[in-house]
C-alpha cells in the first residue's frame, strides 16, 4: 500500500502503472475537503478516487463509501452537518437506487431514489412515528396510505 498526501485535486504517483490494484491515498484538495481510501490511475494518468474511500469536505459533509472515477457510485453513506443522513445507493454523485434519508428533525423517507429525487415506491416516517407508504414522484406524493399497526389493541 502507498500512502501520499497531495493538494492537487487529484491525486499523482510516480511507479503506479495502468492495470495496477487499487491504491490507498490520502489527499486534501485546495479547499479544504480530504479524501482517504482507494484511488487507481485514470487513462491519462492521475489517479481518481476509485473503491471504497472516506471524504470529507471542509464544511463537515462525510460521505464514506464506494467510488467510481471520481463520483459517488454504489453503496455509501452521506452525513450532513445538519444531522441530514443518506445511506443507500449512489449513482454520477446523485442518490440514485435504493435508500433511506433521515431528515434534521428525524423524520424519513425509505424508498426510490432517482437523481437526488423521492421516486417510486416509499415510506415516509414522520416525527411522531407515524408511517405513511405510496408512490413518491419528487415533491408530490398523492394518495399515500398511513400504515397501521395492527398489534395495538382498541382501548376497553
Amino acid at each position: 500500500t502507498h500512502t501520499h498526501t497531495h493538494t492537487h485535486s487529484r491525486c499523482l504517483k510516480e511507479n503506479v502503472f495502468a492495470g495496477d490494484p487499487l491504491i490507498k491515498a490520502t489527499f486534501i484538495f485546495p479547499n479544504g475537503d480530504r479524501y482517504e481510501g482507494e484511488c487507481s490511475r485514470s487513462a491519462s494518468g492521475a489517479l481518481m478516487r476509485n473503491g471504497v474511500g472516506k471524504h470529507t469536505s471542509a464544511n463537515g459533509i462525510i460521505y464514506t463509501g464506494e467510488w467510481l472515477e471520481d463520483r459517488m457510485h454504489g453503496q455509501g453513506t452521506l452525513r450532513y452537518p445538519s444531522g441530514a443522513l443518506y445511506e443507500g445507493q449512489f449513482k454520477d454523485n446523485t442518490y440514485h437506487g435504493t435508500g433511506t434519508y433521515t431528515f434534521p428533525n428525524g423524520s424519513s423517507y425509505k424508498g426510490q431514489f432517482h437523481m437526488n429525487r423521492l421516486e417510486g415506491d416509499g415510506a415516509f416516517t414522520n416525527t411522531q412515528g407515524l408511517v405513511w407508504m405510496g408512490e413518491f414522484h419528487g415533491k408530490a406524493a398523492l394518495g399515500l396510505k398511513l400504515q397501521h399497526d395492527i398489534s395495538v389493541k382498541p382501548a376497553l
